[in-house]
């Protein structure tokens, strides 16, 4: 799916289209083996099927993507905090979150020491693979294509967080 915008295709739109596309089919964008690593949160494969609902499974620790405008959390516009939902970790504040068009949560920026990064190369365009730094749970992307002050878009998928609102 390209989208021609003045005569431009719209790279944001464009790789939006084809994680639809992915999502649609039930393509993971990154095989479940890939690179065991060790984190301070780790649970048995059946551990992990007990905790989580089964799209959250499928996202966090399979590496799929939920469906474009599924996810309530896109919505969501209270002040609190998102977590990871197979940590609990606080990943993102509720001030740094934006409506990117997309149809999945966006963020400019994560808390600080929430999150890590790998190159994902699964889909035709190479793209940074974002997961939680405790549990190593799939989250999502970032692109360079978001507002200021940090030009990044944080698109995650809302099956993959908790929202905790702020207290009054």
């Amino acid at each position: 799916m390209l989208i021609v915008m003045d005569g431009k295709i719209s790279r944001m739109k464009m790789v939006g289209g084809l994680c639809s596309l992915a999502a649609a089919l039930g393509i993971p964008s990154k095989p479940a083996d890939a690179g065991e690593q060790h984190f301070e949160v780790t649970h048995t494969d059946a551990e992990w099927r007990a905790r989580l609902t089964p799209a959250s499974y499928a996202v966090l620790r399979q590496h799929s993507t939920e469906a474009p405008g599924s996810s309530p959390l896109d919505h969501e516009k209270r002040a609190g905090t998102y977590l990871c939902a197979g940590c609990e970790l606080a990943l993102f504040d509720a001030k740094t979150k934006f409506d990117s068009g997309t149809g999945w949560p966006s963020f400019y920026e994560p808390l600080k020491d929430a999150v890590e990064m790998s190159q994902d190369f699964s889909m035709i365009v190479p793209r940074t693979e974002v997961h939680c730094r405790r549990c190593g749970g799939h989250l999502g992307h970032v692109f360079d294509d978001g507002p200021k002050p940090t030009g990044l878009r944080f698109c995650m998928n809302g099956v993959a967080l908790d929202f905790k609102v702020k207290p009054a």
